[in-house]
């Protein structure tokens, strides 16, 4: 686990679609751990206003959540102090799905980026579903080309797949080939992985792990660590 998560929680969700009630137990799971307050949601993976608008929708009648959009799109929206302070202030940060090109352009070494750092370390909720939970391990692979690009390292030492379907890891192997010491962890949809500090987690759902190339496909099982070796 990274040192960010110390404190906090880093949410991967392994994705689902939320209109259709797919992703339920998975959003139950992490709001039960989230202060009252509007939730940040961060549509840089998708630049969907009309992801924003669905999702404000969603929680709002579903759970009784207020949704605030933090506006960042592209980078030089990541580098607005007050949009780093807007993701300190906010009760959990959530980083709608999309394309993870558009994510790492965006947040990569940015003030932004440190915000989600800083609040999971102070002990907040950070969270994020398919394309932006694979943004969130060491490495991830191009949607334009499949060329392995470094990822924002908030689960350090992971590589992340979502959408995930065990009958189909050779993409999941391939990439652990390109990151040297890694292991995977692997999400199905209306799957989540809730990762706290020291590798404590909490899974909703099966969710699997890969300690190399050519290790054993593993569910995860909640008397091991997270980084522990199969």
């Amino acid at each position: 686990m990274s040192e960010a998560a110390a404190g906090g929680w880093l949410v991967l969700l392994g994705g689902g679609e939320f209109t259709f009630g797919e992703t339920e137990e998975i959003d139950e799971a992490w709001l039960e751990r989230t202060p009252a307050g509007p939730i940040g949601f961060i549509p840089a993976a998708s630049g969907s206003i009309d992801y924003a608008k669905q999702f404000m929708t969603y929680m709002g009648e579903r759970f009784d959540r207020e949704v605030e959009v933090i506006p960042i799109y592209r980078e030089r929206d990541a580098r607005r102090g007050r949009n780093a302070e807007r993701i300190r202030d906010c009760a959990a940060v959530y980083l709608g799905g999309g394309v993870t090109d558009h994510l790492l352009d965006a947040l990569g070494g940015s003030p932004a980026l440190e915000a989600r750092r800083r609040k999971i370390a102070d002990g907040g909720v950070d969270v994020a579903i398919a394309a932006a939970a694979l943004a969130c391990g060491e490495v991830v692979r191009s949607d334009f080309g499949g060329k392995i690009l470094p990822g924002l390292a908030l689960a350090a030492g992971a590589v992340i797949e979502t959408n995930f379907d065990p009958a189909h890891d050779r993409r999941l192997r391939k990439l652990l080939e390109g990151a040297a010491g890694a292991f995977a962890l692997a999400l199905p949809a209306g799957s989540a992985l809730l990762l706290f500090g020291d590798g404590q987690f909490e899974a909703v759902g099966t969710v699997f792990r890969l300690a190399g190339p050519e290790a054993d496909l593993v569910p995860l099982v909640e008397e091991e660590e997270i980084g522990e070796s199969s």
